[in-house]
């Protein structure tokens, strides 16, 4: 039996985030990067930053318009270490630029998901929300989704939308589990979302993910597609879409909720 995490949402934590030492300072606009490799071909394409290091990975800033992107990130628990650290210094719209499997025929090897729900299958929402159903799944920001979309289109960028899966065991995707979680809603499958969503939510700040399909295990079969030519034309597609919006003034009003 765990701990009733939600009997004490509204407690100080005795660790304070990243915030309370000293280190860089976020820009108001931060992109959460899954992986190494897109990681560092924003960093290479970048106008010009000044890296730091965060936790196990780093963090640069554009001059321009001092938006932040970090990574590599992968897990629900890491990867909230450092959506906390962002938002402790100071940014208020995080956008999440990451991979994701299949589990429909709707998705392929190759597409870009504009993210509009998780369903949670991690440990780590629960310390940030209170409880529910089972499985709840999580939303990301509607204005900053819509935004995304709206400048996915105004640049020819196809897309789709879908509801994913967020599991911590990606060596225990099952065909059971896949079946359960598809028959929820589930069109894709990663390993952040739902948590990063709930935090979030939590901390009264906009948050949204872009992913790109890498693999495909709707079949009940693995099909990898890392070095096929559409995944990495995808990816290539998001990111200089990002750098885009790094470089003029993309900030949503930072609107409280209750």
């Amino acid at each position: 039996m765990s701990f009733p995490t939600w009997s004490d949402l509204n407690d100080r934590a005795i660790i304070q985030p990243y915030g309370a030492r000293p280190g860089f300072e976020s820009g108001a606009v931060a992109v959460m990067v899954s992986t190494a490799p897109d990681f560092n071909y924003l960093k290479a394409n970048a106008r010009g930053n000044t890296c730091s290091p965060l936790f196990m990975g780093s963090v640069f800033t554009e001059t321009e318009k001092g938006a932040s992107f970090t990574g590599p990130h992968m897990g629900a628990p890491y990867a909230t270490m450092v959506e906390e650290a962002l938002i402790a210094k100071g940014a208020r719209t995080l956008l999440v630029f990451g991979w994701c499997g299949s589990l429909s025929t709707d998705l392929a090897i190759g597409d870009i998901v504009l993210v509009d729900g998780a369903i949670a299958d991690e440990g780590t929402s629960r310390n940030y929300m209170e409880p529910g159903e089972d499985f709840p799944r999580i939303l990301p920001d509607s204005d900053l989704r819509a935004r995304l979309g709206n400048e996915l289109s105004a640049g020819g960028i196809a897309f789709k939308s879908g509801t994913l899966w967020t599991t911590d065991g990606i060596y225990r995707e099952t065909p059971k589990k896949v079946e359960f979680f598809r028959n929820r809603g589930a069109a894709g499958v990663d390993m952040e979302c739902s948590a990063l969503f709930a935090v979030g939510r939590y901390r009264k700040v906009r948050m949204a993910a872009i992913l790109v399909v890498s693999d495909e295990l709707g079949t009940m079969t693995w099909k990898p597609g890392f070095k096929s030519k559409s995944f990495k034309a995808a990816r290539k597609q998001v990111a200089d879409l990002l750098l885009d919006l790094s470089r003029r003034d993309f900030c949503l009003p930072d609107l409280s909720r209750a």
